[in-house]
């Protein structure tokens, strides 16, 4: 069983316009409304691998109910900590290049009495598991230290993924975990260095491994990914696919990782794995993740390769 622990749920509205005019009124050709944060995607993402997911984090009265009803189709398990108030709207606005513009809510203020009911529940729904996923951005109320605390109250026999940045990754890689998923962007502020090929990505990447991450799951965007712990590194590029919408790939390399982790999978394996979910979701529109069916057309398609 994976646990993935999700602290500012989302309801992701993708909007598709023929051109974005600022200033201007503006038509919209298609919307999509999707029950999304970071580690609810995760989830569902296990789940369409055939992995068994619970999902626990924050939720909110007057939108949870669509949030349970869809996890419910996708046959993820969850348990949330209830709060007041309405779950945050991001907008992702598409234009015909596929170029996006994205407006993130910060999400209702969370207290001081829920953070600590979230962390008994993790802790206890986690005894369960043998890994589990922490990922997303923190409600207003909640400080960078949180991703930490719920590292700290995870038993010692679960393999824990963190996948965030700045401080929140700072503080919970210092806590120890098995692996982290930054990009690029997030890997350079996490060293605070500009990185420019593949050599200098891995050294940041052990600096990384060096605060208490056992494994770096790098991700490169249409680059591919690197996967490292520390003495070991592999690349995987990705498949030319046609794209859709970029939304929701991390989340699903995330996934697959984990589902492989969980089956005791070698490193090469998660890192193909990965890098297939990563690049089937970009097929599909929206916020919309992978299908099985579109990501082991694209696994069979991924080479591996030690760098």
């Amino acid at each position: 069983m994976i646990l993935t622990v999700c602290p500012n749920p989302s309801i992701d509205c993708t909007i598709e316009l023929t051109n974005l005019n600022v200033g201007r009124l503006n038509r919209i050709e298609n919307k999509i409304l999707t029950y999304s944060g970071k580690a609810i995607n995760v989830a569902i993402g296990v789940r369409r691998l055939g992995g068994e997911c619970t999902v626990t984090g924050f939720m909110y009265e007057n939108d949870g109910k669509s949030f349970l009803h869809n996890l419910e189709k996708e046959g993820v398990i969850s348990d949330f900590i209830w709060n007041k108030g309405s779950v945050r709207v991001n907008y992702k606005i598409i234009d015909v290049r596929s170029m996006m513009t994205e407006i993130n809510d910060k999400g209702e203020s969370v207290s001081e009495k829920k953070q600590e009911e979230l962390l008994v529940k993790a802790a206890a729904l986690a005894e369960k598991c043998s890994v589990a996923v922490i990922s997303g951005s923190l409600p207003q109320g909640v400080s960078d230290g949180f991703y930490a605390r719920v590292v700290s109250v995870m038993p010692k026999s679960v393999k824990v993924f963190v996948d965030t940045e700045g401080e929140k990754l700072v503080k919970a890689v210092r806590e120890g975990v098995y692996l982290v998923k930054p990009n690029l962007t997030e890997l350079e502020g996490a060293v605070k260095t500009p990185l420019s090929n593949r050599a200098e990505m891995v050294t940041a990447c052990r600096k990384l491994i060096d605060m208490g991450a056992e494994n770096v799951l790098l991700s490169l965007g249409r680059h591919g990914a690197i996967l490292t712990n520390g003495t070991k590194s592999y690349y995987a590029k990705t498949a030319n696919v046609a794209v859709n919408s970029t939304v929701g790939a991390g989340d699903s390399m995330l996934s697959a990782a984990a589902y492989m982790v969980e089956k005791n999978a070698g490193m090469t394996e998660v890192l193909r794995s990965a890098v297939a979910a990563g690049t089937a979701s970009i097929t599909t529109p929206g916020t919309n993740l992978f299908y099985k069916d579109k990501y082991e057309e694209i696994y069979e398609k991924i080479k591996v390769e030690e760098i």
